[in-house]
């Protein structure tokens, strides 16, 4: 026997919820599920444009559904990296500051890649 007398309940108490990570686990679903089709369609997109001048990639991408259809991709596929990247941390890092610094950091650097990813897409599509 434990030289633990508390209650199972006691012993985990301040551990979390089996409930916390639902709603992490249906938005990694809701990304993927995204990405599917956003994927196929980009990849179609470039095979097509495939041996296009700058002028006319340009113009696709200036079009409101082209531009944003890129936009949610872009959004989809970073969230799902952060997501991703934040359960590998959590299983691995068992230092506590350590973990937390580095799911800040995956998920600031997730954010700087879309922000950065953003800006170009709308500078390649208005300003040519």
């Amino acid at each position: 026997m434990s030289g633990d007398r508390r209650s199972v309940r006691a012993r985990a108490a301040g551990l979390g919820s089996a409930r916390e990570g639902v709603g992490h686990w249906w938005m990694q679903r809701v990304t993927a599920l995204l990405l599917i089709p956003l994927v196929l369609w980009f990849v179609a997109s470039l095979v097509y444009h495939t041996g296009a001048d700058h002028a006319e990639v340009t113009l696709w991408l200036s079009q409101p559904v082209t531009y944003g259809a890129m936009l949610v991709l872009l959004g989809a596929l970073f969230w799902h990296a952060a997501l991703g990247l934040q359960v590998v941390i959590e299983d691995y890092v068992h230092a506590t500051a350590a973990r937390i610094a580095l799911v800040l950091l995956a998920k600031l650097a997730c954010l700087a890649l879309f922000v950065a990813g953003f800006v170009a897409l709308t500078i390649i599509a208005f300003a040519g």
